[in-house]
């Protein structure tokens, strides 16, 4: 059986190639498209007045903290802990020096003072050497001046004692006046003031205070040069020099002037020894 035929229609030779117009839009997108563009002109001219109207104004940026962890807490407190071992390190340090400061100024003044004390020392013993040096010369004086008094009131040639006897000698026969120095009126006290002053001994102006000068001499153990006193020690009234063999001489009073008197005939109250 024989298939029908199909009639075959011709065909364009161009049918099987897409058609390069694009398809038409509908109505409603045209119009739909056309309100999008004119919302998004709309919108960017209100943004663009917004930042214009904004422009004018500064802005403002808030910066958010950051929030403190454990690790930074840890941290902080290390460096706290640092400086703080570092500011105690310093105080130290300053402590340190300090002290090491005083101790060397403490170590420079001892030994000024011990320097010092040294050089005392050392002054001390040479005096008291010149000292001993001349009590032995003093007492040797002395004996000779006691062994001549027996036999002569003469005034001695030499020595401390023998010039503050001459001196004494020279005087006699000169007048006495309460208050006078001399030179040819004295009262008791300017009198041995002035004697012992040849040579170089400073005595106070007053009996009482000669009284209390040098050093206290038993009466049995007197010596020539001692100064003699009447009254009590430091309230005497009266003094006059020994010159040997049992005799002083003083300024005794207005009827008498100055004398070389017995010890005898007048006992002292006490002596005193500065040569």
């Amino acid at each position: 059986m024989k298939e029908p035929l199909v009639p075959v229609v011709p065909m364009s030779h161009t049918a099987h190639i897409r058609s390069h117009r694009k398809p038409r839009r509908s109505a409603t997108s045209s119009i739909a498209l056309r309100a999008g563009v004119a919302g998004g002109v709309l919108s960017m001219a209100a943004a663009g007045a917004s930042a214009s109207a904004n422009a004018a104004e500064p802005v403002t940026q808030t910066i958010e903290l950051p929030t403190l962890t454990a690790d930074m807490s840890a941290q902080v407190a290390q460096s706290a802990a640092a400086t703080q071992q570092a500011a105690a390190n310093y105080e130290l340090r300053a402590e340190r020096d300090a002290a090491a400061a005083k101790a060397a100024a403490e170590a420079k003044k001892d030994l000024a003072e011990a320097k010092k004390k040294a050089e005392a020392k050392k002054k001390a013993a040479e005096a008291a050497r010149k000292a001993a040096a001349e009590r032995a010369a003093r007492s040797a004086e002395r004996a000779t001046l006691s062994a001549s008094a027996s036999t002569s009131v003469s005034a001695p040639s030499s020595g401390s004692v023998a010039t503050v006897i001459a001196f004494l000698k020279a005087q006699v026969g000169d007048a006495y006046v309460m208050g006078a120095t001399g030179p040819n009126a004295w009262d008791c006290s300017s009198l041995v003031q002035a004697a012992y002053k040849q040579v170089g001994v400073d005595l106070p102006r007053v009996s009482q205070d000669q009284s209390m000068s040098g050093t206290d001499v038993p009466l049995s153990d007197v010596q020539v040069g001692d100064i003699l006193y009447w009254g009590g020690k430091g309230s005497a009234y009266h003094v006059g020099v020994y010159i040997g063999d049992g005799q002083y001489l003083d300024a005794a009073n207005p009827s008498k002037g100055v004398v070389i008197q017995d010890l005898s005939g007048y006992p002292a109250s006490g002596a005193v020894r500065v040569l």
